[in-house]
C-alpha cells in the first residue's frame, strides 16, 4: 500500500541456538522502496513519518530501491522500511527465521 511501514526491528543472534541472527535480503519488484539502516543519518529522506510515532524510527541511513534493486541486511542490523507513493511489492530472502526473537523499537509490539 502507499506509504506502508514494516517497523523499525533487529534480528538478534540467539546463542542457545547458535544462531548469529538472521541475514536478508529484500528485492523491489514494483515501486519504491525507502529502506532505512544503521548509519550515517540521511539528509532529508523521503520517509513520511507522523510526529506521534517519530520515536519508534531510530535508524536514518537511507537506501532507496526501485524495480530489480535489491540490498542484504547482515544479522543484527537495525532496519525499517517504508513504501513510496504508489506502493511497493518486495520479495524477501533469508536464512532461517525466529520471528518470535526479534526485537522492535516500537516497544507496544509484541509478538
Amino acid at each position: 500500500l502507499p506509504r506502508q511501514i514494516c517497523p523499525e526491528h533487529l534480528h538478534p543472534a540467539i546463542p542457545e541456538k547458535d544462531y548469529p541472527g538472521k541475514e536478508e535480503t529484500f528485492r523491489c519488484r514494483y515501486g519504491t522502496v525507502y529502506l532505512y539502516v544503521s548509519g550515517e543519518p540521511t539528509d532529508n529522506p523521503q520517509a513520511i513519518i507522523d510526529d506521534k510515532y517519530k520515536d519508534n524510527f531510530t535508524a536514518w541511513h537511507e537506501i532507496v530501491l526501485h524495480p530489480g534493486g535489491q540490498y542484504t541486511l547482515k544479522p543484527n542490523t537495525l532496519h525499517w522500511f517504508q513504501s513510496g507513493e504508489e506502493g511497493a511489492v518486495v520479495s524477501e530472502f533469508s536464512t532461517s527465521s525466529y520471528d518470535e526473537c526479534d526485537i522492535f523499537t516500537d516497544k507496544s509490539i509484541v509478538r
